[in-house]
């Protein structure tokens, strides 16, 4: 059993990382944090980095705006990444991974899979378009949750986070999400590949 501790920037991605690590070939005993963010994360990589000598460490983020994940990494972390870190980024946010099992997702939904890309990873703003993805949606508790109330300054639904985590504990078959998901699935590689160092 590996003991692993992530980072990740939101509820959402908490979950899917503790599904990912639990369905790889390696034997994860996962723990980790819910930073609400990635500035906390950024600040903190080089301790992060510091600390994988003497355990392994997982962190995801988003790529959001930043032109490519090895671009962000290469600004946030200024040496040499330690084998028993994991530095994963989501094309272009964990929700266009959560999308990626189409199937899964569009009946989740109730609506045609033919609605969605079969590049996940293209994308622009994958939490806008899950948005309005839900938004068509005839499940009304699902719209409720989901998607923001008219005139809201909210970006997302009042029980966005618990819905869709929701999903993908129950749901989400990641070996679907993997075909319609390059930097998923390098993720998912990275994790079966993994080797502790000790």
């Amino acid at each position: 059993m590996i003991p692993i501790f992530a980072f990740v920037e939101d509820r959402l991605s908490d979950a899917v990382v503790r599904k990912l690590l639990r369905g790889s070939v390696n034997s994860f005993n996962v723990s980790g944090q819910v930073t609400n963010g990635c500035d906390k994360i950024k600040k903190g990589i080089k301790n992060i980095n510091d600390s994988a000598r003497g355990m392994p460490f997982l962190v995801l983020v988003d790529l959001d705006t930043e032109e490519c994940a090895p671009i962000l990494i290469s600004k946030w972390l200024k040496e040499p990444k330690h084998p028993n870190l994991i530095f994963r980024v989501a094309v272009r946010e964990v929700e266009s991974w959560v999308m990626a099992d189409t199937d899964g997702f569009s009946r989740f939904l109730g609506i045609k899979p033919s609605l969605f890309p079969f590049d996940m990873d293209s994308i622009d703003d994958p939490k806008r378009f899950l948005i309005q993805m839900a938004g068509k949606s005839r499940k009304k508790e699902l719209r409720k949750a989901i998607v923001p109330k008219p005139g809201s300054n909210a970006r997302v639904g009042p029980d966005y986070n618990g819905v869709l985590t929701g999903f993908v504990y129950s749901d989400w078959d990641i070996a679907r999400a993997i075909q319609r998901s390059k930097s998923l699935k390098h993720t998912v590689d990275a994790i079966d590949n993994f080797q502790w160092l000790q």
